[in-house]
């Protein structure tokens, strides 16, 4: 074999792992995908307040933060945002279409993004802290971007619906009724599940 051989051999030997590397990324991150468009698909038959659904493929988006870094959480959480967008967004879209996409997706993106920026530091110190810090910044992200949203968007509606149900207040109105059930169920959905993700990190991080 020639040394232009030889080298063409080694070269190819070095990136059959990237490739592999690349392929298991790949698939993990298709995968956790296809799970948060399920579990928001399964979530639209659960509606706590009557206005949205509660959320519960928040899980998902922080494993694939913690397997896959920041760029497969941004995704996730941008897929979750495409979701909600479609199907339980019709309440705000026929108010305002170009601001209930734009705040559905950013909440979306951002919890993903926020749960990657707060486990990567703490991932050498505590594992279990942390997921679990990871698994609570998401609900408590998606929930405040939404908020936020509410409060530029859309509160002569939810003052109009407020005054409909007997509250003058809508700021109390909106976090009473409108989103307060849904977030703290979604949040302690993910805090009771943080030793699974823990155990689902644990298994995904071996098999790399």
């Amino acid at each position: 074999m020639s040394t232009n051989e030889k080298n063409i051999a080694a070269a190819n030997s070095a990136a059959a792992p990237s490739k592999r590397f690349d392929a298991k990324r790949l698939t993990g991150v298709g995968l956790l995908t296809a799970l948060v468009v399920v579990l928001q698909l399964v979530a639209l038959a659960i509606r706590p307040t009557g206005f949205f659904n509660i959320t519960l493929c928040l899980v998902p988006i922080v494993v694939g933060a913690a397997l896959y870094g920041i760029k497969a959480g941004a995704w996730l959480g941008f897929v979750f945002g495409v979701v909600v967008t479609i199907t339980d967004s019709a309440a705000f879209m026929v108010i305002n279409a170009p601001a209930t996409i734009a705040v559905c997706v950013l909440k979306g993106l951002l919890a993903g993004l926020a749960a990657s920026a707060v486990y990567s530091p703490l991932e050498k110190k505590n594992l279990f802290a942390a997921t679990i810090t990871a698994a609570a910044v998401c609900p408590i992200v998606n929930t405040g971007v939404f908020a936020l949203g509410c409060f530029a968007f859309f509160m002569p509606t939810i003052a109009e619906w407020g005054a409909a149900a007997g509250i003058e207040n809508a700021v109390f109105y909106l976090f009473a009724f409108v989103i307060g059930t849904n977030f703290f169920l979604e949040l302690a959905v993910n805090l009771l599940l943080s030793s699974v993700i823990v155990t689902i990190i644990k298994l995904g991080k071996r098999n790399k």
